[in-house]
């Protein structure tokens, strides 16, 4: 009989996946039945699956952390970029500064007495010479005011003169006084003489010599006292006529300033010079003391500088500066500070020293004021950097110039061209100056 075929053994599984004996099998060898522990398996494919990530991941940090030297980068097209070379030179420390050319002397024209405007001789931006006619004014009321005044000085003149030519006349009859009775005394000394030897003789009565004697001694006294007269007189005379001097000086001063307020209503030039401005139409009133005009005095130039009131304690008279005008660079020195400060800045006036440059009234020129002596010094081309980085840190370019890495630096003094390096750069650096507010906080700047 053929054999019965068999269906195959089927297993149970229990919930820890620990694999059951076939049922219906049966255990060999003859022993009794029992389960068999099934082994347990380590590396599944999703255990595999999440190591390599986690390798994979690993090593792609890593090379990024190599790749980037330890910082943070930033890629940078090379021609968008200032690259400077640090280099050694000379330091002048200096401030540029802008200034206004005006003439070395302006003269102002003010109407000393008021009037009407009668007579213009000139125009505006005329040139002059010293006393030349400008402005005729008219003032009635001067005029007549004028005209008694001088009246009035000219008679006390007269008058001084009459008292002074008195005083003429009386010294000399005084001394005409004084010559008579010198006359006489010598006269009758004579005449006593001869009477006192003929009376001595008996010839003469003795009433006849004595009438002689005392007219001789009345006259002699006489002279005697008016001598005394004549000297006080004189010491009198003298002071009274210093007195009158003085007076009559004064009196004729005021005279001439009583013509010369007549003059005063013709405005003269009171230099040669260029006529800059005119206040005047025909017709006009001008008050007295009112600005007319003004006349520039044509030999020289100044320039009137502002600045910075940063620097009044470093600014002082003698100081150096330089302009360049038409291609050509000059010299000036500082003449004249103003310490007053307004909105925020004082004036200096400043004169050329050798050759002075073409130039006009109100000309603005850019003048390089020098604030010490020249040094020698390590230069670093100022940049946009620095308004970034306050001067504190810079990128330089490596050696094979395709990477800027930060160095932290320290500066120095500055001018409108050049920092002074004091520390962190050697001669030769290349240096990126151009501004870095796109870079953020990158560490390395790669240049492409």
């Amino acid at each position: 009989m053929a054999d019965k075929p068999t269906s195959p053994p089927t297993t149970s599984t229990s919930k820890n996946g620990i694999l059951s004996q076939p049922i219906g099998s049966q255990s060999t060898g003859g022993g009794e039945g029992m389960d068999r522990r099934v082994k347990k398996k380590t590396w599944t494919p999703k255990r595999i699956g999440l190591i390599v990530g986690v390798v994979l991941l690993t090593c792609l940090i890593v090379w990024a952390l190599l790749s980037q030297g330890g910082g943070r980068r930033y890629n940078v097209e090379a021609d968008r970029l200032t690259i400077s070379t640090v280099e050694r030179g000379t330091f002048q420390e200096y401030v540029s500064v802008t200034g206004t050319a005006l003439p070395i002397r302006t003269i102002y024209l003010d109407a000393v007495v008021g009037g009407q405007v009668e007579e213009k001789y000139v125009e505006e931006g005329a040139i002059v010479r010293e006393g030349q006619p400008l402005v005729r004014l008219s003032n009635d009321n001067l005029t007549l005011q004028t005209l008694g005044n001088e009246a009035q000085l000219t008679e006390q003149i007269n008058n001084i003169r009459n008292t002074r030519l008195a005083l003429d006349q009386n010294e000399l009859n005084l001394r005409q006084q004084l010559t008579q009775l010198e006359y006489d005394r010598t006269r009758l000394r004579r005449e006593y003489e001869r009477n006192r030897e003929l009376f001595d003789r008996r010839v003469i009565a003795e009433q006849e010599f004595e009438q002689v004697r005392d007219e001789y001694e009345y006259t002699q006294q006489r002279l005697e006292l008016t001598r005394q007269g004549y000297r006080q007189d004189s010491l009198a005379r003298s002071l009274q006529l210093t007195q009158m001097n003085g007076q009559l000086a004064r009196l004729q001063q005021n005279l001439s300033l009583v013509q010369t307020t007549m003059d005063n209503l013709v405005v003269r030039s009171p230099i040669d010079g260029q006529l800059s401005s005119l206040d005047a139409e025909i017709g006009a009133s001008r008050p007295a003391g009112s600005r007319i005009g003004q006349i520039d005095d044509l030999d020289g130039v100044k320039v009137r500088v502002p600045i910075d009131e940063h620097y009044i304690a470093r600014v002082a008279q003698g100081q150096q500066g330089q302009v360049t005008v038409s291609g050509a660079t000059y010299a000036l020195e500082v003449t004249k500070v103003f310490p007053e400060v307004l909105n925020g800045r004082f004036e200096v006036d400043m004169e050329f020293v050798g050759e002075v440059p073409d130039v006009r009234r109100g000309q603005s020129l850019r003048i390089r004021l020098e604030l010490g002596d020249s040094t020698e010094a390590l230069l670093l081309p100022r940049g946009g950097f620095f308004t970034t980085t306050g001067g504190n840190w810079v990128y330089v370019l490596t050696d094979g110039g395709d990477e800027a890495v930060q160095r932290p630096i320290r500066l120095g003094r500055q001018n409108p061209q050049f920092f002074e390096v004091a520390e962190g750069l050697q001669p030769g650096d290349r240096v990126v100056t151009s501004g870095y507010d796109t870079f953020g906080d990158a560490d390395r700047l790669v240049l492409k």
